[in-house]
């Protein structure tokens, strides 16, 4: 008689949030056999509910975000879709752009394009290294030491999921003239935030992370006013003003050409009703426990070097490297005799861990419990990561 296998513990929710609310699955079922419509495109009473479901989503995704109406979100394929959107519609020729060494490849490498295309001036602000915060005082020197178009800031990092100090750079920025935008991949639905209090001028964020949607979904926020100055990189069928051969100019349609992913909107719709219910406070206070049991408990393993400042807010990540290993081998490791499914690597933040020095170990391990992880999930993660690690010294 053989054992039964051991369920997999997920604990990668900084890559994509798994599993998901129950009425999620539903949600994207029920489009899909009883709805099945596109939006905007029809005058039938399958298309007023695809409308009424939009309208919906867009008015839920305010409330978490704090922003002015439902109006002010525009819908992605998800955040490298809508950072490309906004970093391609507000940024001219010579300008010039405040950003840091924390960014993600979906700032990192756009912006690198741009730089060529548009001939920008591109400055990467330093972080420092023990507690994974950017240095908020050399970013604002920064903004004062030249005219500044666009600021941009990851609000928590992938890596180290420490939350970045967005309201100083937010002050300085607004004080010279500079606008501010957020890549909110790890922080929306993980940590409660206005973006009003903040006074971000834009943000884009995943569906499928915090939010707890489907993969294939995203979203951006752009203030009141401010999508005048923002072009549209993508132009095309709208279902509105459709006489006209210009892009219509208006909030949220000027951002959302061609047929949006619908089947991933009403599951989104759900994630974002069930995160209401729920509240943002409550599920970060919940994994807010669960990351402070993982981060203390392997930190005081041998031969384990965990990253960032367990004293700043965290939106639940941990990343940790084991001496003698690569960490590549680590996840491997844990997933195939521990059935832990985690990610390894460099985390599309390569910039990140050269101020880490964790290239050479092959980046970090990242755990990453969400809101259906339990504490007995963690307990067995920190024992196979110690079971490993003693192996090293035997």
């Amino acid at each position: 008689m053989t054992d039964t296998p051991a369920d997999p513990i997920y604990l990668d929710n900084a890559a994509t949030s798994f599993p998901k609310p129950d009425s999620v699955y539903a949600a994207a079922d029920t489009y899909m056999r009883q709805l099945g419509v596109a939006f905007g495109r029809g005058s039938h009473t399958g298309t007023s509910d695809a409308a009424r479901l939009v309208a919906q989503c867009r008015q839920r995704l305010a409330r978490i975000l704090d922003a002015e109406s439902g109006e002010r979100v525009a819908f992605t394929f998800n955040c490298t879709d809508g950072l490309n959107l906004l970093l391609r519609g507000v940024l001219r020729q010579g300008d010039r752009v405040v950003t840091s060494t924390m960014e993600h490849n979906s700032v990192l490498r756009p912006l690198q394009q741009l730089k060529s295309e548009l001939n920008l001036t591109l400055v990467h602000v330093e972080f420092d290294s023990k507690a994974g915060l950017v240095d908020a005082d050399a970013f604002v020197r920064e903004l004062h030491s030249g005219p500044t178009r666009l600021a941009v800031l990851n609000h928590a990092s992938n890596v180290t999921g420490i939350v970045q100090p967005v309201e100083a750079i937010s002050a300085a920025a607004h004080e010279t003239g500079a606008l501010l935008m957020l890549d909110a991949a790890q922080t929306v639905g993980h940590i409660p935030f206005s973006v009003r209090d903040l006074n971000v001028d834009m943000l884009a964020s995943a569906g499928h992370k915090g939010l707890l949607g489907p993969l294939g979904t995203g979203m951006l926020y752009i203030r009141d006013g401010l999508e005048d100055e923002i072009l549209p990189i993508r132009s095309g069928g709208t279902g509105t003003d459709s006489e006209s051969l210009l892009q219509p100019p208006f909030m949220p349609t000027k951002f959302e050409s061609g047929n949006m992913n619908m089947p991933g909107l009403a599951g989104l719709n759900a994630a974002a009703e069930w995160i209401l219910q729920q509240t943002v406070e409550s599920l970060h206070g919940q994994i807010t426990t669960l990351w402070k049991q993982l981060s203390h408990e392997l930190r005081h393993i041998s031969g384990v070097t965990v990253y960032g400042d367990t004293d700043l807010q965290n939106v639940g990540i941990v990343s940790f490297t084991v001496n003698g290993m690569d960490s590549q081998d680590v996840a491997a490791v844990l997933d195939q005799s521990f059935q832990i499914r985690c990610r390894a690597g460099l985390h599309c933040a390569p910039l990140v861990h050269r101020t880490l020095g964790t290239i050479p170990a092959g980046g970090t391990v990242r755990l990453s419990p969400g809101p259906f992880t339990v504490q007995t999930d963690v307990a067995k993660a920190v024992e196979a990561v110690r079971q490993l690690a003693a192996s090293l010294q035997d």
